[in-house]
């Protein structure tokens, strides 16, 4: 009878929690690239049932492996918090460190086997409504000068074609490694492609540029002479704004290309004065004009518009070795998932976010930026999440 009543009441119970958690993480993926304050509360909310999901089924929180990498990336950040310039002023920076560890156990934990694919379907849809509205506010809004730039749904023009980027990242594997449901993707890539041109985001244009060869190259590495033709096609057919926009990546003139060769020799005075543990996060700016470079454009900088450049100044030598370290271990992972045939799509879309954003880190401090990066981490960490079976008692 005990038996019998278990069987009866676990059904009715139990599933309830389990799809408010899978509607909070794809309503929390779906506001990153609409509102950092309403992801904020989604997470917690969703981080609120991951933990009654674990105790209820009794279970340990379990982690990705390239987890370990940036938990300790972020003890030498507190490290480095604690020897800057303005301590409390570099901790109340540190409050983004808890997305590296929640977002990825979170995701890992709910998005197991099929519901990564949801994940995925969000993404790209919202990242579809975004284009749309971005081609809405060049074409008929003005939105058509540096000054004033198609955002999209997003709060900055950056991040817009940072998640632009991650969109292509996540449609192009499908199309081009899939073998379903890819009439969705293809119907939606036009305007991403369209809506990412129209940003004159060029670290988002070189980012998408070579993951796309990425994705192309696992498929056949011949592939890749289409790129190319490609940015050449695109250069014909783009608006002025446009071509003048790519012609200015080659030259050496432009204010901003010298803008960020004095950032990068900036930021190595930095790493030389403080090798260690660095100036100390949310300082660079405050810290700026002490080690601002000869022939620098702007009297201060936020940031240092390098991904590798910005870790090195501001934590230390030591925390970009263990960033390094990340990158490394998670590349080897997916593609070695991708070889053995597990997830090749997700396993290719984690693998060209990892590349897009590595080269677009190369001219803006996208892994600083909260929303991008824990929209990157959604998209690493569901590989690995749809290796695990669903169990869950919604699903059976």
């Amino acid at each position: 009878m005990t038996t019998a009543t278990a069987t009866m009441t676990a059904p009715h119970a139990s599933p309830t929690l389990d799809r408010v958690a899978l509607w909070l993480l794809l309503l929390f993926v779906a506001s990153l690239q609409m509102s950092i304050f309403a992801a904020g509360i989604l997470l917690s909310l969703m981080l609120v049932c991951w933990v009654a999901l674990l105790v209820r089924d009794r279970e340990r929180p379990e982690m990705p492996s390239f987890v370990l990498p940036l938990v300790v990336y972020g003890a030498l950040t507190l490290i480095s918090s604690t020897f800057a310039l303005e301590p409390w002023t570099s901790f109340a920076d540190d409050k983004q460190l808890v997305y590296l560890v929640v977002v990825p156990g979170a995701v890992y934990h709910l998005a197991r086997g099929r519901r990564a694919w949801t994940v995925v379907d969000v993404i790209v849809t919202v990242a579809a409504l975004g284009a749309v509205w971005g081609i809405v506010q060049y074409g008929l809004l003005h939105f058509d000068s540096l000054g004033k730039r198609p955002q999209g749904i997003s709060h900055h023009y950056m991040t817009f074609s940072g998640f632009l980027m991650l969109g292509i990242c996540s449609v192009l594997a499908r199309l081009v490694l899939g073998t379903r449901d890819r009439i969705w993707p293809a119907l939606v890539l036009p305007a991403i492609i369209v809506a990412l041109f129209l940003t004159l985001g060029r670290g988002a244009w070189v980012g998408t540029s070579i993951a796309v060869a990425v994705i192309l190259s696992l498929r056949n590495f011949r592939l890749m002479a289409a790129v190319p033709i490609v940015v050449a096609v695109a250069f014909a057919l783009a608006p002025d704004t446009v071509t003048r926009r790519m012609e200015s990546v080659f030259d050496l003139q432009d204010p901003s290309n010298r803008d960020r060769v004095a950032m990068l020799n900036t930021g190595v005075a930095m790493v030389r004065a403080h090798p260690l543990t660095g100036v100390g996060p949310n300082m660079i700016e405050k810290v700026y004009t002490q080690y601002r470079a000869p022939g620098a454009v702007q009297q201060t900088n936020q940031h240092l518009h390098n991904v590798p450049m910005q870790i090195a100044a501001e934590r230390g030598i030591p925390a970009l070795g263990v960033f390094l370290w990340f990158v490394v271990s998670l590349g080897r992972s997916l593609l070695k998932m991708f070889r053995a045939g597990q997830n090749r799509v997700l396993a290719a879309t984690a693998f060209a976010s990892l590349v897009a954003m590595l080269a677009a880190g190369q001219f803006e401090y996208n892994f600083g930026d909260s929303e991008f990066q824990m929209l990157f981490l959604v998209l690493i960490t569901l590989p690995f999440a749809a290796l695990r079976p669903d169990t869950s008692p919604a699903r059976t």
